[in-house]
């Protein structure tokens, strides 16, 4: 899957190697560096505007007028300015793109838009499953926390994160182990993405037969709309048994890009639903440049649309919209995991 690529060409480490790793060891990127010598601040605006311009693969989605960002912006940028002042000018414009996916790495800051979660009810507290649903019971298989709720009948996975590897013995030992249940949990909330291989190791197990999860299509052109040909992806029954019962996904704004990805893949399966809050989206495969003075921009550079036609850059619905409770948290209940036990009962 494009999400995963990453490619390079005549790296200048003036932005430092640490940051420079950063992007080549992420796995939900691509990443493409060219060389340019010339580094005025007036150069380098028009570089990060001209690429989003012409790559940016949502601002037709997002409606966003980018000639007038740029009308905004462009009278704050002077040849005199300092790196510091530079960079706060191109943050303040990338931000307007609403998107977790943009940032802009310096040797001494990287920006980023965090406004797909912020102002949204958190909807996930660690401690509280642990001090009163685990209770010391629950299982690490890989990085898959599992237990048992309702006498066994209930079965539960907790993934916090798809940047940690789902072997095929993790998830074929924990599928077995609710083969008998009457319906399981997974609970995905504050998941912020990671290695979308993951996403077909879980998918694989609770799919009947082949199916057409998503189309990605990269932004090839300068126009709004230049899109190449969009990809089919597929997932496949993959393992000794798939769980084909009532599954229940949980899910706060927290769940960003693979597990946006996961939850869209999820939802084409007709005994899928989802209990909590939207998720936050992402659903653009990262590409990466870098500007004149070495810094590196990062946009998002395809789109990806579920089999209906619906853009998950903004996020996917939940099935039974809800939110934790303050007065439930309060008594020690977790109000987005009661609902999914009341479904499943």
């Amino acid at each position: 899957m494009k999400l995963e690529r990453s490619f390079f060409q005549k790296y200048t480490p003036s932005v430092g190697a640490a940051i420079f790793l950063v992007f080549m060891l992420s796995a939900c990127e691509r990443l493409f560096v060219e060389a340019n010598p010339t580094s005025t601040p007036t150069e380098n605006f028009n570089h990060l505007w001209q690429t989003i311009n012409d790559k940016y693969a949502f601002l037709d989605y997002k409606n966003i007028n980018w000639d007038s960002v740029k009308t905004k912006w462009q009278p704050r940028v002077s040849d005199t300015m300092n790196d510091v002042l530079l960079f706060r000018v191109l943050d303040s414009m990338l931000y307007t793109l609403r998107d977790g996916h943009v940032n802009l790495y310096g040797a001494f800051n990287y920006s980023r838009n965090w406004q797909w979660y912020l102002n949204y009810p958190d909807n996930y507290d660690a401690y509280l499953l642990e001090r009163n649903y685990y209770k010391g019971v629950q299982r690490y298989t890989g990085p898959l926390v599992n237990c048992f709720f309702d006498s066994n009948r209930i079965g539960y996975m907790r993934y916090g994160s798809f940047s940690n590897t789902i072997s095929d013995f993790d998830i074929d030992v924990v599928v077995s182990r609710f083969r008998d249940t009457k319906g399981i949990i997974i609970d995905v909330r504050s998941n912020g993405g990671g290695a979308v291989n993951n996403i077909d190791q879980l998918v694989s197990r609770f799919v009947k037969s082949k199916t057409l999860v998503w189309r990605e299509a990269e932004k090839i052109g300068t126009a709004r709309t230049d899109f190449a040909a969009p990809t089919e992806k597929y997932i496949e029954p993959k393992g000794s048994l798939q769980y084909t019962k009532p599954i229940i996904i949980l899910t706060n704004r927290r769940c960003y890009s693979a597990t946006t990805f996961f939850v869209a893949a999820m939802l084409n399966l007709p005994n899928v639903k989802v209990i909590g809050d939207w998720t936050g989206g992402g659903g653009g495969a990262p590409s990466s440049t870098q500007l004149p003075n070495g810094w590196v921009l990062r946009y998002s550079a395809t789109r990806t649309l579920m089999p209906n036609g619906y853009n998950i850059e903004n996020g996917t619905a939940p099935t039974i919209k809800v939110d934790m409770l303050k007065t439930d948290s309060d008594k020690g209940y977790d109000t987005i995991l009661e609902r999914a036990f009341q479904e499943l009962k």
